[in-house]
C-alpha cells in the first residue's frame, strides 16, 4: 500500500470520527398526555363523579388541578397510606382523588374546612362518589379543631390558608410517621410562606423537594426515618 493511499485513508477515518455515528431522521417533539383509566366499575364511577367536579363545580372552589390530584392517589395509593389528614377540604376535590388510593389501602380521610357550605358539598360529592364511609370531615378552624387529633399520620396534605402552614406542620409534624409525607399545595413565589418553606427546607430530619414549580406548586417532604 503506497503513501498516498495510507494518507487518503488516514483522512477518511479522522472526518468520520469527528463527524460522529450517523444521524437518523429528525424526531417531531411529542406530547406527553395520560387520562385516568378505571381498573373497575367502582374507580369508574369515582371517576365520573371527579370529572364532573372539574367541569361544573371547580369555579371559585380553590380545587386543586387534576394532575396534582392524580398524584395525591399515586401518592396515597403507591405508599400504603392509612391515615391521611387534609387541611382545606373544600367541595371534596382532592379528597375524593385520595380517596381513590385509600378504597384500596384500607385507609381512611379525615379533612378539615372551615367553611360550612363548602363542607356541606364536600359531604354530597363524596357520597356520590360512594367514599362517604372513607372520610370524615372536621367543620371549623382547624387550628383549634386540629389539637384534638389523635393517632399515626402516614400523610399530610395542605391546601388551606398558606399564613397557617407552619402552625399546621407544627401541630402534625409530631403524628407523622417516619417515612410519612407532608404535602403542601401552591408552593409558588407568589404564593408560598416564606416562614413553612425555611421550616420544611432547614430542619434535617426532613427532607423537601418541589415539583409542578411552573404551575400550582406542590411540596413534598419527607420524615425521615
Amino acid at each position: 500500500m503506497n503513501r498516498m493511499l495510507i494518507a487518503m485513508l488516514t483522512l477518511s477515518v479522522s472526518a468520520a470520527i469527528a463527524q460522529g455515528p450517523p444521524r437518523g431522521p429528525r424526531r417531531e417533539p411529542v406530547t406527553i398526555t395520560s387520562a385516568p383509566v378505571a381498573k373497575d366499575a367502582a374507580e369508574e364511577k369515582i371517576l365520573g363523579v371527579l370529572d364532573d367536579m372539574d367541569k361544573t363545580q371547580r369555579r371559585g372552589s380553590l380545587s386543586v388541578p387534576v394532575e396534582d390530584g392524580r398524584i395525591l392517589r399515586l401518592l396515597v395509593e403507591s405508599m400504603g397510606a392509612k391515615t391521611v389528614v387534609e387541611l382545606g377540604t373544600s367541595i371534596g376535590y382532592s379528597g375524593t382523588w385520595m380517596c381513590l388510593g385509600l378504597r384500596k389501602t384500607g385507609g381512611h380521610l379525615t379533612t378539615y374546612e372551615i367553611d360550612p357550605e363548602r363542607a356541606a358539598k364536600a359531604r354530597a360529592n363524596f357520597q356520590r362518589a360512594g367514599v362517604e364511609k372513607l372520610v370524615t370531615i372536621v367543620e371549623g378552624d382547624a387550628h383549634e379543631t386540629l389539637k384534638k387529633f389523635k393517632g399515626t399520620i402516614d400523610l399530610v396534605f395542605l391546601d388551606a390558608d398558606k399564613e397557617g402552614y407552619l402552625d399546621y406542620l407544627n401541630t402534625l409534624l409530631p403524628m407523622v410517621r417516619p417515612g410519612g409525607l407532608i404535602v403542601a399545595h401552591n408552593m409558588t413565589p407568589r404564593m408560598a410562606d416564606p416562614n413553612y418553606l425555611k421550616a420544611v427546607t432547614t430542619n434535617p430530619d426532613l427532607e423537601t423537594v418541589f415539583i409542578n414549580k411552573e404551575a400550582s406548586g406542590v411540596g413534598l417532604t419527607l420524615k425521615k426515618r
